[in-house]
């Protein structure tokens, strides 16, 4: 798909930001458990049943009732050290946690917001079992703000407070059991929502930046991949508001928000198509055929396998829809991926088959699509979607086809979608409504005095400017490596490991930066190296046991070796450095074996010696001894 050239502006496009990042804080919101993941078997295990309840309104979360229906399960796997009653749901939880109050109000200060007079908690419903009270627990800190992000105001709508969600593991009996680690539940989050003033992908990205910039200079909050969640509201004036979800880089905003614009603009053009071929939702039926005697004698392998397991094939009509569901509508992104999404999520399916695909890829005969368009009155100007699953499974995934094909006519439908690693993004669930959110009654409000309020007021970080000029005098950086730290997550392990390593701090800067930029290039997982490894790497160069020109491959290497030391890559890579004794034995054969160049070049034959020797031990030696004794060498030779 060609890259569209879009004006934004013509499209009404706004965006809003809800950034989420978890807190470095010395334990979890409600409890006293430590804020950390375990990666062992767990200790503990129990199995909860998700049931809908009504919310203070008298209303029922349609999703959650769904689920209900399907008899899903969801095992919850636990840790003694970072879970314990209170996450499990069977006591009550604690009073909040005063220093991530104290953290969220730091942050939001610094973007201009008023603090409440008192925290109220409340609870947000949450339908998919991340956690284990069937809902989420938040509170604003503050509200009303502001933040310059170049010549233009954004204002910031609030700032608050709430617990992380159990993470996902995995599911087991086909789907019907979903696996929780509640180790991340009730970790504490900070939540920063804009107003939905941003009218342009490449806005939004600056945004974002600006915002985690001001989140890092609080020193307060985790870093690393996972730690940080931007939630983005787009909407076209012509289109439809989608929430969406769970976007991890920073980096990836501008396409997400692009995809998006792409992906409704698809949808208007679908919509369009089906008004000119007089297609209305009314024609659109329910009505699923049961077409496994076509696939009797298959050999798609997905079709067999699900024959052979007595499944069922069945199929619908999508009346006008001929080339419609193959039509892409993002890179990578068709209106078939639509219907898909939909009945994975209410079928529980793999995904769908259809006829605008080339279903030859999957085995499917020409004879056997003839039969499959006979089987349900189809003809060419119609599209037949077909699902293989249980009968149940599959009839209710291609009902969900049908109610997507019948939003179709009528334009784009409200949702919430999760944002995936290409920008693209899928179905997540229905949009909630207003009913979602009510009070927690386990908490007691928290004031917030002005004293409080003073206290944090008068310690607040150094802007950006001043951190700017601080480094480039306290460290001797050119502008740009200090503009880059200051922009980068490692600010922090930059100070720390510059004032404790020995090692110069713009070659410090430098890799922090700009080489670890390099190798994510490469594909190297960066996120997988702790902070704790990197200032290992400098320690170890900083007291003569790692060359500078070594710390790369060092840093390669650990980000594929989990839980291994610096000095277990050391010795497998084989960077052991050279004693002086056993470098000048190198030193001194190189220098004898170039007697030649040596004389016909004199004092120039120094950079050619330089680069043969350093070829040669590469990451094993000091660049600084082999230089001095290279010169050792020369003047005993003269």
């Amino acid at each position: 798909m060609s890259k569209v050239v879009v004006d934004y502006e013509k499209l009404g496009l706004k965006v809003g930001l809800e950034i989420h990042q978890q807190l470095s804080v010395n334990s979890k919101l409600f409890c006293s458990c430590l804020p950390e993941l375990f990666k062992e078997d767990p200790e503990i295990t129990f199995l909860r049943r998700l049931r809908p309840t009504q919310s203070e309104l008298g209303q029922v979360d349609p999703a959650a009732y769904f689920e209900f229906q399907k008899g899903v399960r969801i095992l919850y796997e636990a840790s003694r050290r970072s879970s314990c009653l209170v996450e499990m749901d069977e006591e009550p939880p604690h009073a909040i946690n005063m220093d991530a109050v104290e953290v969220v109000l730091m942050a939001s200060l610094m973007m201009n917001m008023q603090p409440v007079d008192e925290v109220h908690v409340m609870r947000k419903t949450v339908i998919d079992g991340s956690n284990t009270t069937g809902f989420q627990r938040t509170a604003i800190i503050a509200l009303d703000g502001w933040i310059v992000v170049g010549n233009k105001t954004i204002p910031m709508q609030a700032a608050s407070l709430e617990e992380d969600a159990a993470r996902k593991i995995g599911t087991q009996d086909e789907g019907k059991t979903i696996r929780y680690r509640i180790d991340r539940l009730g970790i504490p989050l900070i939540e920063v929502a804009t107003a939905p003033v941003i009218y342009s992908p490449k806005e939004a990205q600056e945004v974002a930046f600006a915002i985690g910039k001001i989140l890092r200079d609080t020193s307060r909050v985790m870093r690393g991949l996972g730690t940080i969640r931007q939630d983005l509201n787009v909407s076209l004036s012509k289109g439809a508001l989608i929430e969406i979800k769970g976007v991890q880089d920073l980096e990836l905003i501008s396409t997400v928000v692009e995809y998006e614009v792409q992906r409704q603009l698809g949808l208007l053009d679908v919509k369009e198509e089906l008004y000119r071929r007089g297609i209305i939702p009314d024609v659109l039926k329910a009505e699923s055929i049961d077409v496994t005697g076509v696939f009797r004698d298959t050999k798609s392998k997905i079709l067999r396998k699900a024959v052979d397991k007595n499944q069922k094939v069945f199929a619908v009509k999508l009346l006008g829809f001929a080339g419609l569901t193959g039509r892409e509508l993002a890179p990578n992104f068709r209106f078939g991926t639509e219907l898909s999404d939909r009945a994975k999520f209410w079928g529980r399916v793999g995904g769908i088959f259809h006829t605008d695909e080339v279903l030859a890829t999957y085995g499917i005969t020409p004879q056997e699509i003839v039969m499959l368009q006979t089987a349900v009155q189809a003809d060419k100007g119609d599209a037949v979607v077909f699902v293989a699953d249980t009968a149940e499974n599959a009839q209710d995934a291609l009902k969900a086809v049908v109610d997507r094909a019948q939003e179709a006519c009528l334009g784009i439908p409200q949702e919430t979608r999760t944002a995936k690693d290409d920008g693209t993004t899928r179905y997540m669930r229905p949009r909630p409504g207003a009913a979602r959110m009510y009070p927690e009654t386990d908490i007691a409000p928290q004031p917030i005095s002005a004293e409080f309020v003073n206290k944090v007021q008068t310690h607040l970080p150094e802007s950006a400017e001043k951190k700017l000029c601080r480094l480039g005098k306290q460290y001797s950086l050119n502008e740009k490596l200090a503009k880059q730290l200051i922009d980068s997550e490692y600010l922090g392990l930059f100070e720390e490991t510059a004032k404790s390593s020995g090692v110069s701090a713009s070659t410090i800067a430098a890799f922090l930066t700009e080489t670890i930029k390099a190798l994510q290039r490469e594909g190297i997982d960066t996120s997988q190296v702790t902070e704790e490894q990197i200032g290992g790497i400098f320690r170890a160069v900083g007291l003569g046991e790692l060359a500078k020109e070594a710390i790369a491959d060092v840093f390669s290497w650990l980000s594929k070796n989990e839980g291994k030391t610096v000095q277990d890559a050391v010795a497998v890579l084989g960077f052991e450095m050279f004693t002086e004794a056993e470098l000048k034995i190198v030193v001194e054969r190189i220098v004898a074996s170039n007697k030649e160049q040596i004389e016909k070049r004199g004092k120039n034959a120094f950079g050619m010696l330089m680069g043969v020797v350093m070829r040669e031990v590469r990451g094993k030696a000091s660049p600084d001894i082999v230089a001095k004794l290279l010169k050792e060498a020369e003047a005993a030779q003269s």
